[in-house]
């Protein structure tokens, strides 16, 4: 850890950080021409300012060092190849953000002192691409494109990263992956720090709540995750409570000053600005605090004073399990079991199956809307036909789905690769279906790194290396795998037990196989011991399972009546045909 990132820890361990205000329409007011820009082709282009009229934009920063910011932006908010090319400067990406990095260093070294040190945060924003809404760009192209910006700001000598205005949260996940990229090639490590904008409708553009948007983003590292833009402090109260409440890590908040008229003004003054971020901080939701679009040196000052001697907000403290899609959705004690919708299975869907071979994906698209309309509140999707290319359906079929199921996906897949590919198409935090250890620890080393990295939740299935009882039957052997398997997750590889699904497997007792005779009730007593070991974890079973070989109404009875003993026993979530799961008090006795 770098001796300025400690001083910024111990910064905000005492008081609110101060932001400085906005650097687009303090460029506004420079009245400046065509050749300020570096000739009429670039006018326009705020972020060439740093190679052709620095002084201006150093001078910005110091109006808001002066005013009382702890932090500045670097004029680097479009600086992404991706942006920088409508310019023609798609090529100088690197140097354009080393360039802006130097100007906002400089400036912090020069107000700098002993007790009160200064920052610079290179500013990324979302780009002119939303992957979920206009398209136009693949995940991985758009990660390229973050990582020459990030590498740039950190050879300048920034001291923190700002992926902000978030609008799509895919866009923030390939600009976070390529931050963590860009730090390895340059050797050295910054906080990041991440800041989204909610639309006047109380969402993302790509539709998602701010406690979807957290549950998104919760397993990064960051240095704060906020709010920023948008509708100007006004609006904001109620998404920064609900930040406060959850959130693990400090919550910032630089808003306009207020919506801007047809004429571009902005008219929050300073004084109205500050009391309304007074109330947000007296509340106790900021750690940081600072202006957006219309805001000024003066606002910067007043928000300054209005903040001095209020302490910082504390982040929450709690292991609650949280996934999301477009929407929200924490597993709790009153909404227990979860149902996993499970007709998007090529494996367990005669429909589903036809639909992905005959190339049908919108249609398809459409059968996992229909299980969300018939109570489904997380999808699972597996497209595993050994006869088919099983990624490229993956991709085909969530390019579809993505846009008209709202719901958390649950990736039910053994190929790593094609795991994380599906994890690409997530705005939300998804369900890795799943890991064993048939083959001793290697898939958890294949997979486990992946639900870290893209921050999803884990089925461990009830499943090792013993030749003769791999697939555990008895309720003392999956307990005895769910133990070992939590010790590794949790150990090993340091995941969070809030998000390990233990499956305690689900077998036929219909079949006449002696050797799952008694295996209904020793999953349900298993699943009692497991969730009696681990408290912190959940459960799930793929309940369908038990009845496979009876006809369709026994099935149904049989079904329900299991899930129901299987929820007394403690289980979070069932993988089931939501359209025929009957509610065990209809069923007559």
């Amino acid at each position: 850890m770098s001796d300025r990132t400690k001083d910024l820890l111990e910064l905000l361990e005492t008081r609110i950080l101060i932001l400085d205000g906005a650097m687009g329409t303090a460029l506004q007011t420079e009245e400046l021409s065509a050749a300020d820009f570096g000739g009429p082709d670039l006018e326009g282009c705020n972020e060439n300012l740093a190679r052709s009229c620095p002084q201006v934009v150093q001078r910005i920063h110091e109006a808001y060092l002066e005013a009382g910011a702890d932090m500045v932006e670097t004029d680097t908010f479009g600086g992404t190849p991706l942006v920088l090319a409508e310019y023609g400067l798609a090529e100088e990406a690197g140097e354009i953000n080393r360039r802006a990095a130097v100007l906002a260093r400089k400036a912090c070294r020069k107000y700098s002192t002993t007790g009160r040190p200064r920052f610079a945060a290179g500013s990324m924003g979302p780009t002119t691409k939303s992957i979920s809404v206009t398209g136009g760009i693949t995940f991985r192209e758009l990660e390229q494109h973050f990582f020459v910006q990030a590498l740039g700001l950190l050879e300048g000598g920034v001291d923190v990263l700002l992926l902000e205005t978030t609008q799509d949260t895919r866009n923030l996940k390939a600009g976070f992956l390529a931050a963590e990229r860009a730090m390895a090639e340059a050797s050295r490590a910054v906080p990041i720090m991440v800041s989204a904008t909610v639309e006047t409708m109380g969402t993302l553009l790509a539709g998602q709540s701010i406690e979807a948007f957290y549950a998104s983003v919760m397993h990064l590292p960051l240095l704060s995750v906020g709010l920023n833009c948008g509708t100007g402090p006004e609006f904001m109260g109620g998404h920064l409570r609900s930040f406060s409440q959850i959130a693990k890590t400090r919550v910032s908040c630089y808003p306009n000053a207020g919506l801007p008229d047809e004429d571009g003004n902005y008219h929050v003054s300073p004084d109205a600005f500050s009391e309304q971020m007074a109330r947000f901080a007296s509340a106790g939701w900021l750690n940081m605090a600072g202006g957006c679009c219309g805001t000024t040196p003066e606002h910067i000052r007043a928000l300054a004073g209005a903040l001095a001697g209020l302490p910082p907000r504390r982040a929450a403290d709690h292991h609650r399990t949280f996934l999301s899609g477009i929407d929200f959705l924490e597993i709790t004690q009153d909404n227990k079991p979860v149902l996993v919708g499970e007709r998007t299975n090529v494996l367990g869907s005669r429909r589903f199956k036809r639909l992905v071979t005959e190339g049908d994906f919108e249609t398809a698209a459409e059968l996992a809307r229909s299980q969300v309309q018939a109570g489904a509140q997380i999808l699972d999707i597996c497209l595993q036909d050994p006869e088919r290319d099983e990624k490229r359906d993956m991709e085909a079929f969530l390019e579809s789905a993505v846009r008209v199921v709202k719901d958390p996906l649950m990736i039910d897949s053994t190929d790593s690769e094609v795991i994380e590919t599906a994890l690409t198409y997530s705005q939300g935090k998804a369900v890795i279906n799943s890991i064993n250890l048939e083959n001793g620890e290697e898939r958890f080393d294949r997979v486990v790194p992946l639900a870290l990295k893209y921050g999803a939740a884990l089925v461990v299935g009830a499943i090792d290396e013993d030749p003769v009882q791999g697939m555990a039957v008895t309720r003392h052997r999956k307990l005895e795998i769910a133990e070992r398997s939590h010790h590794l997750l949790t150990g090993k590889f340091g995941f969070p037990e809030e998000d390990i699904f233990f499956d305690p497997l689900v077998f036929p007792c219909g079949t006449g196989n002696e050797s799952y005779t008694g295996s209904a009730e020793e999953t349900i007593e298993g699943l009692a011991l497991i969730k009696s070991r681990f408290p912190g974890c959940r459960t799930i079973l793929g309940v369908s399972n038990v009845s496979f070989g009876l006809p369709a109404s026994g099935r149904e009875v049989l079904n329900s009546v299991f899930l129901y003993h299987a929820t007394k026993a403690g289980l979070d979530a069932a993988i089931v045909n939501t359209e025929k799961i009957l509610r065990f008090g209809l069923i007559p006795e």
